[in-house]
């Protein structure tokens, strides 16, 4: 084994916290991991790693020498992508993770037709409700509802959306009417869990804005959840537009207090997708976002105008 590649495993054994979560990785056991990173601390004549039954952990020079190896692969990795990006035809996977509401609504729907257009690039999808390290978790490419702040990352904003308030058309029958943000306090709210007793949401209209701690007898971290059972007529649920956009079309829910822009965080939403900052843009992930750029939006729009 090179030099490099006892170098990538020790950085991969470093980030799984395990010989044994590394060697899954690379296909190659526990044993061998180890014996390949003790060979380098024999070429290097100095000690990377304190090993004992349960745990790793890096010594005062490993943790000198993963900072430059971090470097050193990540130089590597950019030399790689600057001759992936010539290929006219995308290779390799492609391992994206999304939000899980927007990854089964929108993103999924959407795949069949990519892979036509590019065979020969294996897509791998993770959905989750959690940000990720793209790095650290080898993700290419991270589908958010929120702007990344991290500098080292990249964005492009797929869509512009907003919360809405809906409900079903028997509940809205059967329960008072919502004509104010007040009028929240005779129902209940279907609401989406932030790690907090209490929900508030945020109400705006004609600049002039209202925070509301609305009544809950549920919380979800799941928006499919939340929009199942607001269609099952259990409440009224705050979501993105683009999420219920198929429900509204066919009548399964509808929109209250649509003078009012309404959210549980912040005004400013959308899809945006976070990458790596490199010199060179890997061809496969140029693809996969002018893909989104182009069939994204279109498709949401459309949606919108039978809605209305």
């Amino acid at each position: 084994m090179s030099h490099l590649q006892s170098m990538e495993l020790l950085v991969l054994t470093v980030r799984e916290c395990s010989f044994s979560a590394a060697g899954r990785r690379v296909g190659l056991s526990p044993a061998s991991v180890s014996r390949h990173i003790g060979e380098l601390e024999t070429n290097l004549g100095v000690q990377l790693l304190n090993r004992t039954t349960r745990h790793l952990s890096l010594t005062e020079a490993g943790k000198v020498y993963l900072q430059r190896a971090e470097q050193i692969l990540h130089s590597v990795e950019d030399a790689a992508a600057a001759a992936l990006a010539l290929q006219k035809t995308p290779r390799g996977t492609l391992r994206v993770h999304s939000r899980m509401l927007f990854g089964m609504t929108v993103l999924t729907p959407l795949l069949p037709q990519f892979q036509k257009l590019y065979p020969e690039l294996k897509v791998e999808l993770s959905l989750s409700e959690r940000r990720v390290q793209l790095r650290e978790q080898d993700f290419d490419v991270d589908l958010q509802i929120a702007a990344p702040s991290d500098p080292s990352l990249m964005q492009r904003r797929l869509l512009a959306s907003e919360r809405i308030l809906v409900a079903a058309p028997d509940y809205v029958a059967r329960m008072p009417a919502v004509r104010v943000p007040g009028d929240l306090k005779r129902h209940n709210c279907l609401t989406y869990w932030l790690g907090s007793e209490e929900v508030a949401w945020k109400f705006m209209t004609k600049g002039k804005l209202t925070e509301l701690v609305v009544p809950s007898s549920f919380s979800s971290n799941n928006g499919h959840v939340l929009i199942q059972l607001a269609a099952m007529g259990h409440g009224i649920a705050l979501l993105d537009d683009y999420t219920v956009a198929a429900e509204l079309a066919a009548r399964r829910l509808v929109r209250l207090l649509p003078g009012w822009r309404v959210t549980n965080s912040t005004f400013d939403e959308g899809i945006y997708a976070t990458f790596l900052q490199t010199n060179y843009l890997p061809e496969k992930i140029r693809v996969f976002l002018d893909f989104l750029a182009e069939h994204v939006p279109g498709q949401i729009r459309k949606r919108q105008v039978r809605r209305a």
